[in-house]
């Protein structure tokens, strides 16, 4: 008579073991995916310390100064840009003078260098991204970058995913808008009808075939 080599629940505890093994890789995957979502690692929705505490609420919501007094070449060039120390000062050279908030300013206008921001929206370098092209097609700036003119301090509205960049890509018509309602912050795409926003489609010459959804467009 032959020694039994396994017990007879050998069976029972190796099913045990690869249901713990496979709940157990779950878990693993499943935190790391909630991780890699999660605003600790996008730092979506938190503030981005600042040399200068700038309060676009102040400034857009309250003073009503439009985006292009400060992001002169959104416009005209990839970039939206800084406002030059020449324009902060325009207005504190006469408000706020003695501010210690103001202070690297000052120092910046006197001194000639400018002031170092943070940057809030940094895509890597591998992905192509031009401001000009996405307001003269009728995208507005709350769009990605949410109410800015209700924040204090910035932060990122969107995590800036490639497949949050390809859902727009795919179905512009969800945030396709006037040319009069680029730069405000209250409009909602969708209050116009979805016949209204196709033609804004064709007026602005946006491609609705598979074009934009070529690696090449964000990938140069």
């Amino acid at each position: 008579m032959s020694a039994q080599i396994f017990s007879r629940n050998a069976n029972a505890r190796f099913r045990v073991s690869l249901i713990g093994i496979g709940l157990l890789l779950f878990g693993i995957v499943s935190a790391l995916v909630g991780l890699y979502l999660s605003p600790w690692y996008t730092n979506q929705g938190i503030p981005i310390p600042q040399p200068v505490p700038f309060s676009h609420k102040h400034h857009v919501d309250q003073l009503k100064i439009d985006c292009l007094y400060c992001h002169a070449t959104v416009e005209k060039a990839a970039h939206a840009g800084y406002p030059a120390t020449e324009t902060c000062m325009s207005c504190h050279s006469q408000v706020w003078t003695n501010s210690p908030l103001l202070e690297p300013v000052r120092v910046s206008y006197v001194s000639g260098e400018s002031v170092v921001w943070n940057k809030v929206y940094d895509l890597p370098d591998f992905v192509y991204f031009n401001h000009s092209v996405h307001v003269a097609k009728g995208i507005g700036c709350s769009s990605c970058h949410g109410r800015v003119d209700q924040q204090h301090l910035v932060a990122k509205a969107q995590p800036l995913y490639m497949g949050w960049c390809l859902d727009c890509h795919r179905n512009p018509v969800e945030n396709v808008r006037p040319p009069d309602q680029i730069y405000n912050m209250d409009y909602d795409p969708s209050a116009l009808p979805l016949e209204a926003r196709q033609e804004l489609i064709a007026a602005y010459r946006i491609p609705t075939d598979d074009r934009l959804t070529n690696c090449y467009i964000c990938h140069r």
